[in-house]
Protein backbone atom coordinates (compact mmCIF):
# COMPACT_ATOMS: atom_id res chain seq x y z
CA UNK A 1 0.00 0.00 0.00
CA UNK A 2 1.73 3.14 -1.45
CA UNK A 3 1.83 6.68 0.01
CA UNK A 4 -0.63 7.71 -2.46
CA UNK A 5 -3.31 5.38 -1.27
CA UNK A 6 -2.85 6.53 2.17
CA UNK A 7 -3.00 10.16 0.83
CA UNK A 8 -6.13 9.41 -0.59
CA UNK A 9 -7.71 8.14 2.22
CA UNK A 10 -6.55 11.18 4.16
CA UNK A 11 -7.97 13.28 1.66
CA UNK A 12 -11.28 11.06 1.33
CA UNK A 13 -11.39 11.73 5.38
CA UNK A 14 -10.78 15.91 4.64
CA UNK A 15 -13.53 15.82 1.98
CA UNK A 16 -16.02 13.58 4.35
CA UNK A 17 -15.62 16.12 6.98
CA UNK A 18 -16.60 18.62 4.34
CA UNK A 19 -19.61 17.25 2.79
CA UNK A 20 -20.58 17.05 7.00
CA UNK A 21 -20.09 21.13 7.49
CA UNK A 22 -21.90 21.58 4.06
CA UNK A 23 -25.27 19.50 5.23
CA UNK A 24 -25.44 21.74 8.66
CA UNK A 25 -27.94 24.43 8.39
CA UNK A 26 -26.85 27.96 8.37
CA UNK A 27 -23.19 27.84 7.92
CA UNK A 28 -21.10 30.29 5.61
CA UNK A 29 -17.85 29.62 3.36
CA UNK A 30 -15.47 31.16 1.76
CA UNK A 31 -14.29 30.58 -1.91
CA UNK A 32 -12.58 27.08 -1.84
CA UNK A 33 -9.17 26.56 -2.97
CA UNK A 34 -8.45 23.67 -5.48
CA UNK A 35 -7.53 20.17 -4.20
CA UNK A 36 -3.89 19.29 -4.92
CA UNK A 37 -4.02 16.70 -7.42
CA UNK A 38 -1.60 13.19 -5.39
CA UNK A 39 1.21 12.53 -7.79
CA UNK A 40 0.83 9.69 -10.08
CA UNK A 41 4.83 9.19 -9.68
CA UNK A 42 5.12 5.86 -7.28
CA UNK A 43 7.30 7.00 -4.50
CA UNK A 44 9.88 4.43 -3.94
CA UNK A 45 9.42 3.39 -0.09
CA UNK A 46 5.12 2.67 0.23
CA UNK A 47 4.09 3.58 3.45
CA UNK A 48 0.79 1.24 4.82
CA UNK A 49 -2.24 2.44 6.06
CA UNK A 50 -1.51 1.89 9.69
CA UNK A 51 -4.42 1.21 12.51
CA UNK A 52 -3.90 4.98 13.16
CA UNK A 53 -5.01 5.35 9.96
CA UNK A 54 -7.96 3.33 10.23
CA UNK A 55 -8.96 4.43 14.13
CA UNK A 56 -9.26 7.86 12.54
CA UNK A 57 -11.79 6.68 9.88
CA UNK A 58 -13.51 4.38 11.98
CA UNK A 59 -13.73 7.75 14.39
CA UNK A 60 -15.42 9.81 11.42
CA UNK A 61 -17.86 6.77 10.65
CA UNK A 62 -19.15 6.82 13.72
CA UNK A 63 -19.91 10.29 13.73
CA UNK A 64 -21.18 10.28 10.09
CA UNK A 65 -23.59 7.61 11.33
CA UNK A 66 -24.68 9.25 14.61
CA UNK A 67 -25.69 11.93 12.76
CA UNK A 68 -27.73 9.90 10.22
CA UNK A 69 -29.43 8.21 13.40
CA UNK A 70 -30.50 11.97 14.85
CA UNK A 71 -31.42 13.07 11.29
CA UNK A 72 -33.41 9.84 11.12
CA UNK A 73 -35.33 10.16 14.38
CA UNK A 74 -35.99 13.85 13.37
CA UNK A 75 -37.67 12.03 10.07
CA UNK A 76 -39.54 9.37 12.05
CA UNK A 77 -40.83 11.65 14.31
CA UNK A 78 -41.68 14.54 11.46
CA UNK A 79 -43.42 11.69 9.66
CA UNK A 80 -45.39 10.51 13.06
CA UNK A 81 -46.49 13.92 13.61
CA UNK A 82 -47.36 13.86 10.01
CA UNK A 83 -49.86 10.94 9.99
CA UNK A 84 -51.46 12.08 13.33
CA UNK A 85 -52.68 15.50 11.50
CA UNK A 86 -53.78 13.56 8.40
CA UNK A 87 -55.90 11.53 10.45
CA UNK A 88 -57.34 14.95 13.13
CA UNK A 89 -58.14 16.85 9.26
CA UNK A 90 -60.22 13.93 7.78
CA UNK A 91 -62.04 14.03 11.12
CA UNK A 92 -62.36 17.49 11.18
CA UNK A 93 -63.31 17.17 7.77
CA UNK A 94 -65.74 14.85 9.05
CA UNK A 95 -67.37 17.38 11.55
CA UNK A 96 -67.76 19.99 8.78
CA UNK A 97 -69.45 18.19 6.66
CA UNK A 98 -71.98 16.91 9.76
CA UNK A 99 -71.93 20.08 10.69
CA UNK A 100 -72.80 21.64 7.65
CA UNK A 101 -75.90 19.17 7.15
CA UNK A 102 -77.29 20.04 10.54
CA UNK A 103 -77.26 23.29 9.93
CA UNK A 104 -78.87 23.10 7.15
CA UNK A 105 -81.48 20.90 9.05
CA UNK A 106 -81.67 23.44 11.68
CA UNK A 107 -81.97 26.41 8.76
CA UNK A 108 -85.27 24.36 7.04
CA UNK A 109 -86.54 24.24 10.63
CA UNK A 110 -86.31 27.98 10.91
CA UNK A 111 -87.71 28.40 7.73
CA UNK A 112 -90.76 26.05 8.02
CA UNK A 113 -91.59 28.66 11.34
CA UNK A 114 -91.38 31.61 9.38
CA UNK A 115 -93.76 30.35 6.42
CA UNK A 116 -95.96 28.99 9.37
CA UNK A 117 -96.30 32.82 10.80
CA UNK A 118 -96.87 33.86 7.30
CA UNK A 119 -99.57 31.27 6.77
CA UNK A 120 -101.21 33.08 9.75
CA UNK A 121 -101.23 36.65 8.99
CA UNK A 122 -97.81 37.41 10.51
CA UNK A 123 -99.27 37.82 13.77
CA UNK A 124 -97.01 36.06 16.85
CA UNK A 125 -98.82 33.22 18.69
CA UNK A 126 -99.81 35.52 21.77
CA UNK A 127 -101.85 37.90 19.03
CA UNK A 128 -103.72 35.39 17.99
CA UNK A 129 -104.80 33.98 21.18
CA UNK A 130 -105.74 37.02 23.03
CA UNK A 131 -108.22 37.30 19.91
CA UNK A 132 -109.43 34.10 20.75
CA UNK A 133 -113.55 33.71 22.22
CA UNK A 134 -112.98 30.18 23.43
CA UNK A 135 -111.40 30.52 27.08
CA UNK A 136 -110.54 26.84 27.08
CA UNK A 137 -108.80 27.48 23.55
CA UNK A 138 -106.77 30.01 25.13
CA UNK A 139 -105.72 28.14 28.24
CA UNK A 140 -104.73 25.29 25.97
CA UNK A 141 -103.21 27.70 23.41
CA UNK A 142 -101.04 28.98 26.07
CA UNK A 143 -99.27 26.12 26.48
CA UNK A 144 -98.70 25.57 23.24
CA UNK A 145 -97.23 29.49 23.12
CA UNK A 146 -94.68 28.19 26.16
CA UNK A 147 -93.28 25.29 24.13
CA UNK A 148 -93.46 27.24 21.48
CA UNK A 149 -91.30 30.10 22.71
CA UNK A 150 -88.74 27.00 24.38
CA UNK A 151 -88.27 25.69 20.83
CA UNK A 152 -88.18 28.96 19.18
CA UNK A 153 -85.42 29.49 21.45
CA UNK A 154 -83.44 26.14 21.27
CA UNK A 155 -83.52 26.47 17.79
CA UNK A 156 -81.50 29.68 17.84
CA UNK A 157 -79.32 28.44 20.56
CA UNK A 158 -78.43 25.41 18.39
CA UNK A 159 -78.13 27.44 14.78
CA UNK A 160 -75.42 29.92 16.82
CA UNK A 161 -73.87 26.78 18.55
CA UNK A 162 -73.31 24.91 15.30
CA UNK A 163 -72.49 27.83 13.22
CA UNK A 164 -69.28 28.79 16.28
CA UNK A 165 -68.50 24.88 16.10
CA UNK A 166 -68.35 25.02 12.18
CA UNK A 167 -65.95 28.01 12.83
CA UNK A 168 -63.74 26.23 14.64
CA UNK A 169 -63.41 23.64 12.63
CA UNK A 170 -62.56 24.84 9.51
CA UNK A 171 -60.28 26.97 11.72
CA UNK A 172 -58.66 23.71 13.16
CA UNK A 173 -58.10 22.37 9.89
CA UNK A 174 -56.30 25.52 8.34
CA UNK A 175 -53.78 25.09 11.68
CA UNK A 176 -53.64 21.19 11.10
CA UNK A 177 -52.80 21.98 7.59
CA UNK A 178 -50.16 24.70 8.10
CA UNK A 179 -48.69 22.38 10.52
CA UNK A 180 -48.39 19.23 8.32
CA UNK A 181 -46.90 21.80 5.68
CA UNK A 182 -44.33 22.33 8.57
CA UNK A 183 -43.84 18.87 9.26
CA UNK A 184 -43.31 17.65 5.49
CA UNK A 185 -40.70 20.33 4.80
CA UNK A 186 -38.95 18.75 8.45
CA UNK A 187 -38.96 15.46 6.72
CA UNK A 188 -37.44 16.58 3.97
CA UNK A 189 -34.52 18.57 5.45
CA UNK A 190 -33.85 15.49 7.92
CA UNK A 191 -34.27 13.51 4.83
CA UNK A 192 -31.82 15.22 3.34
CA UNK A 193 -29.64 15.12 5.92
CA UNK A 194 -29.56 11.32 6.65
CA UNK A 195 -28.92 10.63 2.88
CA UNK A 196 -26.20 13.10 2.50
CA UNK A 197 -24.59 11.52 5.85
CA UNK A 198 -24.91 7.75 4.55
CA UNK A 199 -23.45 9.03 1.36
CA UNK A 200 -20.42 10.27 2.93
CA UNK A 201 -20.16 7.65 5.31
CA UNK A 202 -20.12 4.78 2.52
CA UNK A 203 -17.85 7.25 0.35
CA UNK A 204 -15.11 7.62 2.80
CA UNK A 205 -15.45 3.22 3.38
CA UNK A 206 -15.45 2.72 -0.40
CA UNK A 207 -11.83 4.09 -0.36
CA UNK A 208 -10.69 0.93 1.38
CA UNK A 209 -9.35 -1.99 0.22
CA UNK A 210 -11.17 -5.46 0.78
CA UNK A 211 -8.41 -6.37 3.43
CA UNK A 212 -8.53 -2.31 5.23
CA UNK A 213 -12.14 -3.24 5.98
CA UNK A 214 -11.85 -6.35 7.37
CA UNK A 215 -9.07 -4.56 9.75
CA UNK A 216 -11.47 -1.69 10.17
CA UNK A 217 -14.37 -4.08 11.09
CA UNK A 218 -11.88 -5.74 13.72
CA UNK A 219 -10.48 -2.46 15.33
CA UNK A 220 -14.82 -1.64 15.72
CA UNK A 221 -15.21 -4.69 17.27
CA UNK A 222 -12.31 -4.49 19.81
CA UNK A 223 -12.98 -0.97 20.67
CA UNK A 224 -17.12 -2.89 21.35
CA UNK A 225 -15.72 -5.12 23.62
CA UNK A 226 -13.04 -2.61 25.36
CA UNK A 227 -16.86 -0.50 25.73
CA UNK A 228 -18.47 -3.83 27.34
CA UNK A 229 -16.25 -4.64 29.43
CA UNK A 230 -14.96 -1.15 31.27
CA UNK A 231 -19.09 -1.29 31.46
CA UNK A 232 -19.31 -4.34 33.74
CA UNK A 233 -16.47 -3.72 35.65
CA UNK A 234 -18.14 -0.60 36.67
CA UNK A 235 -20.66 -4.17 38.54
CA UNK A 236 -23.66 -2.32 36.87
CA UNK A 237 -25.10 -5.47 36.41
CA UNK A 238 -23.77 -6.94 40.06
CA UNK A 239 -27.38 -6.68 41.86
CA UNK A 240 -29.32 -7.20 38.28
CA UNK A 241 -31.75 -9.99 38.88
CA UNK A 242 -34.82 -8.35 37.03
CA UNK A 243 -36.82 -10.99 35.30
CA UNK A 244 -39.02 -10.35 32.15
CA UNK A 245 -42.52 -9.80 32.32
CA UNK A 246 -45.10 -11.72 30.13
CA UNK A 247 -45.32 -8.97 27.80
CA UNK A 248 -41.72 -8.13 28.13
CA UNK A 249 -40.98 -12.22 26.73
CA UNK A 250 -42.59 -11.24 24.37
CA UNK A 251 -41.26 -8.31 22.87
CA UNK A 252 -37.98 -10.17 23.35
CA UNK A 253 -39.31 -12.65 21.05
CA UNK A 254 -40.01 -10.23 18.43
CA UNK A 255 -37.13 -8.97 18.19
CA UNK A 256 -35.02 -11.99 18.59
CA UNK A 257 -37.01 -13.23 15.20
CA UNK A 258 -35.96 -10.02 13.70
CA UNK A 259 -32.40 -10.94 13.93
CA UNK A 260 -30.14 -10.68 10.48
CA UNK A 261 -32.64 -8.40 8.93
CA UNK A 262 -31.29 -5.54 7.49
CA UNK A 263 -31.13 -1.89 8.90
CA UNK A 264 -32.76 0.85 6.90
CA UNK A 265 -33.56 4.15 7.94
CA UNK A 266 -36.64 4.74 8.51
CA UNK A 267 -37.94 1.23 8.47
CA UNK A 268 -40.58 -0.40 10.73
CA UNK A 269 -40.29 -3.99 9.32
CA UNK A 270 -41.03 -6.81 8.47
CA UNK A 271 -38.35 -7.26 6.31
CA UNK A 272 -36.19 -3.98 7.40
CA UNK A 273 -36.10 -1.98 10.52
CA UNK A 274 -34.20 1.35 12.00
CA UNK A 275 -33.38 0.82 15.76
CA UNK A 276 -36.46 2.47 17.01
CA UNK A 277 -38.73 1.01 14.54
CA UNK A 278 -37.46 -2.58 15.85
CA UNK A 279 -38.38 -1.64 19.22
CA UNK A 280 -41.52 0.18 18.98
CA UNK A 281 -42.81 -2.80 16.42
CA UNK A 282 -41.48 -5.36 19.59
CA UNK A 283 -43.37 -3.68 21.62
CA UNK A 284 -46.55 -3.23 19.27
CA UNK A 285 -46.37 -7.01 18.68
CA UNK A 286 -46.41 -7.26 22.88
CA UNK A 287 -49.60 -5.23 23.12
CA UNK A 288 -47.94 -2.47 24.66
CA UNK A 289 -47.53 0.26 21.78
CA UNK A 290 -44.58 2.81 22.48
CA UNK A 291 -43.85 6.30 20.86
CA UNK A 292 -41.77 5.54 17.20
CA UNK A 293 -38.38 6.91 18.23
CA UNK A 294 -35.55 6.83 20.70
CA UNK A 295 -36.19 10.74 22.08
CA UNK A 296 -39.70 10.00 22.32
CA UNK A 297 -39.21 7.09 24.18
CA UNK A 298 -36.72 8.17 25.98
CA UNK A 299 -38.90 11.39 27.28
CA UNK A 300 -41.88 9.57 27.64
CA UNK A 301 -41.57 5.72 29.22
CA UNK A 302 -41.23 5.72 32.81
CA UNK A 303 -37.32 5.65 33.60
CA UNK A 304 -35.37 2.45 35.72
CA UNK A 305 -32.06 2.20 37.38
CA UNK A 306 -29.95 0.03 35.49
CA UNK A 307 -29.64 -2.39 38.17
CA UNK A 308 -33.14 -2.94 38.28
CA UNK A 309 -33.36 -3.25 34.27
CA UNK A 310 -34.82 -6.83 33.20
CA UNK A 311 -35.57 -8.37 29.57
CA UNK A 312 -37.63 -6.17 27.38
CA UNK A 313 -36.78 -3.08 28.70
CA UNK A 314 -35.46 -0.56 26.21
CA UNK A 315 -31.40 1.06 26.67
CA UNK A 316 -31.63 4.55 25.33
CA UNK A 317 -28.03 5.45 24.23
CA UNK A 318 -25.98 8.63 23.95
CA UNK A 319 -26.41 12.05 25.28
CA UNK A 320 -29.16 13.37 22.59
CA UNK A 321 -31.18 9.76 22.44
CA UNK A 322 -30.41 9.16 18.91
CA UNK A 323 -30.46 5.36 19.75
CA UNK A 324 -32.20 2.41 21.50
CA UNK A 325 -31.86 -1.32 21.48
CA UNK A 326 -34.03 -3.99 23.66
CA UNK A 327 -31.91 -5.65 26.65
CA UNK A 328 -32.26 -9.37 26.57
CA UNK A 329 -30.27 -10.17 29.73
CA UNK A 330 -27.66 -11.49 30.83
CA UNK A 331 -25.95 -8.10 29.89
CA UNK A 332 -27.08 -8.31 26.41
CA UNK A 333 -28.93 -6.23 23.85
CA UNK A 334 -30.58 -6.54 20.33
CA UNK A 335 -30.52 -3.52 18.16
CA UNK A 336 -30.53 -2.11 14.24
CA UNK A 337 -27.45 -0.74 14.63
CA UNK A 338 -26.76 1.21 11.33
CA UNK A 339 -26.71 1.23 7.85
CA UNK A 340 -24.81 -1.64 6.30
CA UNK A 341 -25.42 -4.03 9.25
CA UNK A 342 -28.30 -6.06 10.12
CA UNK A 343 -30.31 -6.55 12.95
CA UNK A 344 -28.50 -8.29 15.92
CA UNK A 345 -26.98 -8.93 19.23
CA UNK A 346 -24.45 -7.01 21.42
CA UNK A 347 -23.05 -6.25 24.50
CA UNK A 348 -25.59 -3.59 26.58
CA UNK A 349 -22.05 -1.24 27.63
CA UNK A 350 -20.55 -1.13 24.05
CA UNK A 351 -22.15 2.45 23.43
CA UNK A 352 -22.45 5.53 25.81
CA UNK A 353 -25.73 4.23 27.76
CA UNK A 354 -27.90 7.82 28.59
CA UNK A 355 -31.07 5.78 30.79
CA UNK A 356 -33.35 2.83 30.79
CA UNK A 357 -36.92 3.14 30.12
CA UNK A 358 -39.47 0.27 30.72
CA UNK A 359 -42.71 -0.06 28.22
CA UNK A 360 -44.86 -1.90 30.57
CA UNK A 361 -43.90 -0.01 34.21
Amino acid sequence: MGAGRRALITTAITVVCAVTVLAAPGTAFASPTPTPTPSATPTASPTPVTNKDLEAVREKLDALYHDAAVATDAYNAAEEKSQKQSAEIVELAKKIVKGQERLDELKDRAGAAARSQYRTGGLPDEAQLLLSDNPQAFLDGTGRVLQGQRATKGLIAELTRTQQDLKQYTADASAQWQQLEKNRQAKAAAQKKVTTQIAAAEKLESQLEKQEKARLAKLEQQAALKAQTAWLDTGALKDATGTASAAGKAAVAYATAQLGKPYEWGAEGPSTYDCSGLTSQAWASAGDPIPRTSQEQWKQLPHVAVKDMRPGDLIIYFDDASHVAMYIGDGAIIHAPRPGRTVTVAGAGSMPILGVVRPDA
